[in-house]
């Protein structure tokens, strides 16, 4: 199955590039439960680019012309000088580059390292673990020198940034990872050769909320304690919120059909924020203040200190895309 162009002659295939930066490789697995439609995509695109699943070189992409790439799909945070590089290198090679996944979007899970410091990071990988034995204290450089030759690792940066706080970013794809369906949808959208969205534009998502997916009964309870999820047994029928599960739903963007709440698990917000929100985290605990029960200071400071990790709990997919980018040190 080839694209036909509107003279009925065989056009030329659009060229496709997928990458990996920081993430955990969730987004190229969800690239695969799209099932027999999978093999719909090189049907409908040339991959020039895909090194988890190609032998191709970074040589190779550095040397194709300007805008040669028709769209591509990058996903992960970045964390080291190769992704800022390789992002570099695919915005000028693409002519549509889309944020794919929580990681590139927001940050994500690698974006929680923003809560603490480089110097940390490396004590605790390389000196501190029960596991590790290195005396000599030696940790990663980015350049030593061989009788072979010199050798370079690429460099650790103090934080974690998005996508689009390196390069100019097209399109947006939530999501951790995003839904299949979802992924068609857009991959849908390009073959078509339809209208595209204006850019910057969220796509492959919602324009609500979860709790708007979720099939539970919210009655707007107020709060008078949180727990965890393994500390009760929660009704199936009712909002985990109203039951004092802190679900990330109503500060979280459709798209997902509410899975994790539909099988009981409250939702992490892995879709980021609805439209017009500027920090979900934020947002959420705006939403929490609203339904707290209790009018003393101390009382409500009582309330909220019962939330395990509020970094790791508000911001746990959008820490380096927050107003507060970073925990200071």
């Amino acid at each position: 199955m080839t694209m036909q162009d509107v003279a009925g002659q065989t056009a030329t295939k659009p060229k496709l590039a997928l990458y990996w930066a920081a993430s955990c490789g969730g987004c190229e697995i969800a690239i695969l439960e799209l099932h027999e439609k999978v093999l719909e995509v090189p049907a409908n695109f040339d991959l020039v680019f895909w090194p988890v699943a190609m032998d191709v070189k970074y040589a190779d992409v550095e040397g194709m012309e300007p805008d040669s790439i028709d769209l591509c799909l990058f996903n992960g945070a970045i964390r080291t000088s190769e992704n800022e590089h390789l992002a570099q290198v695919l915005r000028e090679k693409s002519k549509t580059l889309v944020a794919f996944g929580s990681c590139a979007m927001e940050g994500c899970i690698p974006g929680l390292a923003n809560a603490t410091t480089k110097e940390a990071i490396f004590n605790a990988a390389y000196h501190a673990s029960p596991s590790t034995v290195n005396p000599d204290r030696v940790e990663p450089q980015t350049i030593w020198d061989l009788p072979e030759g010199q050798v370079s690792l690429p460099t650790f940066f103090e934080s974690v940034k998005t996508l689009d706080q390196v390069v100019d970013v097209d399109y947006f794809i939530p999501g951790c990872p995003p839904e299949a369906h979802r992924i068609w949808e857009v991959i849908e959208l390009i073959v078509s050769g339809g209208p595209l969205p204006p850019p910057g534009a969220v796509i492959g998502a919602g324009d609500q909320t979860v709790c708007e997916e979720c099939l539970r009964t919210r009655e707007e309870k107020r709060i008078k304690e949180f727990v965890r999820p393994h500390q009760i047994i929660a009704d199936p029928e009712l909002c985990l919120l109203d039951q004092g599960i802190v679900c990330m739903g109503p500060a979280t963007r459709s798209g997902c059909g509410g899975l994790c709440v539909g099988a009981g698990s409250p939702c992490r917000g892995c879709y980021g924020p609805p439209p017009n929100v500027r920090d979900q985290g934020l947002n959420m605990m705006s939403a929490l203040a609203s339904v707290v029960d209790a009018t003393e200071a101390t009382e409500i400071q009582a309330i909220l200190d019962q939330i395990a990790d509020p970094v790791g709990t508000f911001h746990r997919f959008s820490l380096p895309h927050s107003t507060f980018g970073r925990v200071q040190p």
